[in-house]
C-alpha cells in the first residue's frame, strides 16, 4: 500500500502533464476548422461552431503553399536519406578502420562540437556562394547532409560490433563496401533510423538557415513561408493555425512510424556509449 500510493502520484502527475501539453496541439487542430473570426472570441472555443476546411482551401488555392510543401519535402527527405548513408560510412569508419590519424581527427570532429552553429553561418554562406548555391534547395541541404553528431551516433553504436565477424568477411573476399552494406548496416538499424528521426526533424522545421539562403519565395520552405504569412495575416488565426498543422502533422507522422527503432536506437546507444 506504501508502494502503491507515491505511484499512484506519478501516474497523476504524468497524466497531469500530457495534457498540459497536448491541449495547445488538439486546440490547434480545432482552431484550424473554425470559421473566420472564431479563433478571436472571449472567452475561447473549444471546439468550432461549423468545421470548415476553407482555410486549409485558401492555403492551398490562393496562397499556393503546395509548392513550399513539396520544397519543405525535398530538402528533409533527400538531406535524410544522404545524411544516413554519408553519417553511417564515416561512423563505421571511425569506429571499425584502421587509417592514419584517426583517433586524433576524431578528436578534432568532437571539440568542433561545442562551437555554435551560427558561428558557422558566415563561412557556409560565402562558401556556398562561391559555388552558386546561394537560392537554392542544395544550398539548404548541405548543412544537414553530414553533422558531427551524427557520426559520434554511429560511432559509438558501431564499436559494438564484433570485429571477428568483419574479419571473417574480409577473408571469405568482402569488399570493405560489401561488408558494411550486408553486415554492417542491418546491424547499425535502430541508430540509423534514429538518426534519420533527428535529421529529417531538424531538416524540416529549420528557419534560420533558410531564411538566409533563400531569396526567391517559390523555393521557400514552410517555416520560412509561414513566417511571411504571419507578417500578411496576423489577423488571421485560424489561418495560421491551419498552416501549423501542415508544418506539424509530416513531422508527427514520421516520429510514430518510426518511434519503435528511435526509442530502440536512443536505449541501445544511451547503454552502448
Amino acid at each position: 500500500m506504501k508502494r502503491a500510493i507515491p505511484a499512484l502520484f506519478v501516474h497523476v502527475a504524468l497524466v497531469i502533464g500530457a495534457i498540459l501539453t497536448l491541449t495547445p496541439l488538439l486546440w490547434m487542430v480545432s482552431a484550424s476548422f473554425m470559421p473566420a473570426g472564431e479563433a478571436n472570441t472571449f472567452p475561447p472555443r473549444l471546439l468550432p461552431s461549423v468545421a470548415t476546411p476553407e482555410h486549409y482551401l485558401a492555403l492551398f488555392t490562393r496562397l499556393n503553399l503546395a509548392r513550399t510543401l513539396m520544397n519543405s519535402t525535398i530538402v528533409a527527405v533527400s538531406a535524410t536519406a544522404i545524411s544516413v548513408l554519408v553519417n553511417g560510412l564515416a561512423g563505421y569508419a571511425f569506429a571499425k578502420l584502421q587509417f592514419g590519424a584517426r583517433d586524433r581527427l576524431f578528436r578534432i570532429l568532437l571539440a568542433a562540437l561545442v562551437i555554435p552553429g551560427q558561428v558557422g553561418m558566415l563561412p557556409l554562406f560565402l562558401m556556398l556562394q562561391k559555388m552558386g548555391l546561394v537560392n537554392t534547395l542544395w544550398g539548404v541541404m548541405i548543412p544537414g547532409l553530414a553533422s558531427i553528431f551524427g557520426i559520434f551516433m554511429v560511432r559509438q553504436y558501431a564499436t559494438s560490433i564484433p570485429d571477428e565477424l568483419l574479419n571473417a568477411a574480409r577473408v571469405d573476399g568482402a569488399s570493405e563496401f560489401r561488408i558494411y552494406w550486408t553486415i554492417v548496416m542491418p546491424l547499425l538499424r535502430p541508430i540509423l533510423v534514429t538518426l534519420a528521426a533527428f535529421t529529417f526533424l531538424s531538416m524540416w522545421n529549420d528557419f534560420m538557415w533558410p531564411l538566409i539562403v533563400l531569396s526567391d519565395e517559390r523555393k521557400y520552405t514552410l517555416p520560412v513561408a509561414l513566417a511571411n504569412l504571419v507578417g500578411e495575416h496576423v489577423q488571421d488565426t485560424e489561418l495560421m493555425m491551419a498552416g501549423s498543422m501542415l508544418t506539424v502533422l509530416p513531422v508527427l507522422v514520421v516520429f510514430l512510424v518510426l518511434q519503435r527503432w528511435y526509442l530502440r536506437g536512443v536505449m541501445m546507444g544511451a547503454v552502448k556509449g
